[in-house]
């Protein structure tokens, strides 16, 4: 009740100092923006190594691949993997990326036969058609993600490196990573220029039927291939994701610690604001209480200054971090596993209420030192 009769001269108060409001309520913004994205990091890799299919799909690859490149199985151990008892399906993928070390705007190219594609792959199509995709050989869905950062359409031409394809589809996934690429035919990627990858694939993707077990199937399909031509290693895909990403992994648990430092600036600077605010009003606090305004009426009016600055900054931090970060799509990727970072309503949630807290930590001390104001002493003040 207080806050709502008083809220005139709340405001009016940080409105005398406007200067000093925008600067730290700018402040507040950044730092909440920062805390916003390294969520938003923290929350794509959460998703992408959780997701429900992680534990119970296998990837099949080249023992020792450092990079998809490096990664070249003969087309035909499909067969073979396939008979394997658990194995409910077997999907071939052709990888091609232009960047295989840790970037924010890494294109990664998917290669898969269009019917295993449709199956395996839950893609709701926001432009194009399937039957455009299996008429043509060159025919590309690109996700939401990688189109909005690369400004693709439903007809265009992109082209990476020697590889060119023509969008047909812009798509969105339940999995928010897969945003980040662009499936197109596995054969077209095999012959594609320069290539010369006919009849070999990248990795194999392993559905299990529900009755199998992930450690054991994966054994298998090694040991079946340890005196081939080629050997292999096998993880389920959440390890797989995990070991590919375990760097960038550790580099978004560092960032971890870059939130709170960003909640401890924030609590830094608008409890500094507050106290120089209630250094300069030691009078008008005086003059208050002689009016018959209690203390705790007068620390409950510092509290509401600091809050509302902390919740004005927060909001426009949380404002534009979930604006920026749901436009642009970003994403950080590596050997062709990419983070997607997920903006959501939990993390400007989560967001508001540190706001708050924040707020209300900065003004105690401030609220508390103008609530023992004396108002002999403070009348004194020139």
């Amino acid at each position: 009740m207080t806050v709502f009769r008083f809220a005139p001269y709340v405001l009016k108060s940080l409105w005398r100092h406007r200067a000093r409001t925008v600067l730290t309520v700018s402040g507040a913004a950044v730092a909440l923006f920062v805390f916003c994205v390294v969520g938003a990091v923290q929350g794509g890799l959460e998703s992408l190594t959780r997701q429900s299919q992680a534990d119970q799909t296998l990837v099949v690859f080249q023992e020792n691949r450092f990079c998809p490149a490096s990664s070249r199985l003969p087309e035909d151990y499909a067969r073979t993997i396939a008979k394997i008892p658990g194995v409910k399906d077997v999907i071939p993928i052709k990888v091609l990326t232009n960047n295989c070390r840790a970037s924010l705007d890494v294109v990664v190219f998917n290669g898969l036969p269009p019917g295993k594609l449709r199956a395996a792959r839950e893609l709701e199509l926001l432009s194009g058609n399937w039957s455009d995709f299996e008429s043509r050989t060159d025919a590309a869905f690109a996700g939401q993600g990688v189109a909005q950062r690369r400004n693709l359409k439903v007809g265009q031409k992109f082209a990476m490196g020697e590889v060119t394809v023509t969008i047909v589809g812009v798509f969105r996934s339940s999995v928010t990573a897969e945003e980040n690429f662009i499936y197109t035919h596995l054969d077209f990627l095999q012959r594609a220029p320069g290539r010369n990858t006919v009849g070999t694939v990248t990795q194999f993707e392993v559905l299990l039927a529900g009755n199998a077990t992930p450690d054991a199937t994966a054994a298998a399909i090694d040991a079946k291939f340890r005196s081939g031509p080629v050997a292999t290693t096998t993880r389920t895909k959440g390890v797989f994701q995990r070991e590919t990403l375990s760097d960038l992994a550790e580099l978004i648990g560092f960032a971890h610690w870059l939130g709170y430092a960003c909640l401890g600036l924030v609590l830094s600077l608008v409890a500094t604001t507050t106290v120089m605010a209630v250094q300069d009003r030691i009078k008008e606090h005086g003059v208050l209480q002689t009016l018959g305004v209690r203390p705790m009426r007068v620390f409950r009016l510092v509290l509401a200054e600091s809050l509302l600055q902390s919740l004005a900054g927060g909001f426009l931090g949380i404002g534009l971090g979930m604006l920026l970060l749901g436009w642009w799509g970003f994403s950080i990727g590596t050997e062709g596993v990419t983070i997607a970072f997920k903006p959501s309503l939990s993390l400007a949630i989560s967001g508001a209420i540190v706001s708050a807290v924040v707020g209300v930590l900065a003004g105690l001390a401030p609220g508390y030192q103008a609530a023992r104001t004396e108002i002999v002493s403070a009348l004194r003040q020139a």
